[in-house]
């Protein structure tokens, strides 16, 4: 007699057992590209192999290990990768920065802005819509685009610059800072103890890529950019105090709101703000010479950072000596674009219906006249 034929139920255990031994057969996952983007622009990634033990064999995994500013653990890295730096590196090489405030919270713009190349945006919760929730889309957007982000925060807070940190920016920027003790409380909040009052929440937030990076804590205070927003007269009096404050990295000027201090709403091309403005930035420059000729590094100290008028354009800011220029603000640009469509539209000269056979035609004018 014949060998019966198997049956049915003994086929798909037969077919099951097989796939499970192809499923569960040890493999490792080896990513070898070491600019895999990750939450912060300027990450990183090579791998890592975990154990993982059980009762029926021994099977290893591979996580990504990450390190910021471009320096890959992957011992052969992909030679054609770029590698990102952060902006502290960037400013350290003597670059001057061009950046964008982003005051609409739109993680449509902020995509359009970094594939458009400005060095950093700055997206903004003080004069913009947008809180920690609206931010964190923005931060994707340029993370993607590979543009480093920076907060400005709406007032000088834990709360508010715990929040925004967790969120892994590579810089914060604190508005209305009058004093020197107000900066060293804006490099606390910054800082974790027993440097600063940070709360630690590191091994989930976006900012250590929520625990994978285990190289956080070892560099994100020497990578941060601590911004101090100097924009009344008060301020302006402190400058030198407040630019010689330890840790704070950058003296971003604000000529609107140092206008209005000074008794000149909307005026800041007014002669005694422009004179003020020009003082700043002396004194800062000046700053930065006496104590790198200390030590002879250089130069040495905070950075000026501002932002460009329609009487004080960009160029002319860069040429001044200032490291970082915000040059535009995304809705400006819009509304600018958007008020040159509607008067270009308006001021143009439509006749309907009027017979212009007599004039020669293209053949593509001619194709849709047809």
């Amino acid at each position: 007699m014949a060998a019966a034929s198997s049956s049915p139920s003994t086929t798909i255990a037969a077919a099951a057992n097989q796939r499970n031994s192809l499923l569960f057969s040890p493999k490792t996952l080896n990513p070898r590209n070491p600019s895999i983007l990750l939450p912060k622009s300027n990450q990183t990634v090579a791998p890592i192999s975990i154990s993982i033990t059980s009762q029926s064999s021994k099977k290893r995994a591979s996580f990504p290990r990450i390190r910021a500013g471009g320096a890959s653990l992957d011992p052969d890295p992909n030679p054609f990768s770029p590698e990102p730096r952060t902006l502290k590196s960037r400013l350290a090489a003597g670059e001057t920065l061009y950046g964008l405030f982003l005051l609409s919270s739109s993680p449509t713009l902020a995509e359009i802005a970094g594939l458009a190349g400005y060095d950093y945006v700055v997206v903004d919760m003080e004069h913009g819509p947008g809180g920690i929730a609206e931010a964190l889309p923005c931060l994707r957007a340029l993370a993607a685009a590979r543009t480093p982000a920076i907060l400005r925060l709406p007032e000088l807070s834990a709360a508010w610059a715990k929040k925004a940190l967790d969120l892994g920016p590579q810089g914060l920027m604190f508005p209305m800072i009058e004093s020197p003790a107000a900066a060293e409380l804006a490099v606390s909040f910054c800082r974790f103890p027993p440097r600063g009052v940070r709360g630690s929440a590191h091994t989930v937030v976006r900012a250590s890529a929520y625990g994978i990076d285990d190289g956080y804590l070892a560099r994100v205070e020497e990578e941060l950019l601590v911004m101090c927003q100097v924009e009344t007269a008060a301020g302006l009096a402190e400058i030198e105090l407040i630019a010689g404050v330890e840790g704070v990295d950058v003296v971003q000027m604000e000529p609107l709101d140092l206008s209005a201090s000074m008794g000149y709403l909307w005026d800041p091309r007014n002669r005694k703000v422009r004179d003020a403005i020009k003082e700043v930035e002396r004194k800062v420059l000046e700053m930065r010479k006496k104590l790198g000729a200390a030590d002879g590094a250089g130069e040495r100290g905070a950075y000026l950072g501002g932002f460009a008028m329609p009487h004080d354009r960009p160029e002319n800011l860069k040429m001044r000596g200032y490291h970082m220029v915000a040059g535009a603000v995304d809705v400006g640009i819009f509304r600018q674009a958007a008020v040159e469509d509607v008067r270009r539209w308006r001021s143009a000269e439509v006749d309907i219906g009027e017979d212009d056979d007599g004039e020669e035609k293209t053949k593509d004018e001619e194709y849709w006249s047809e």
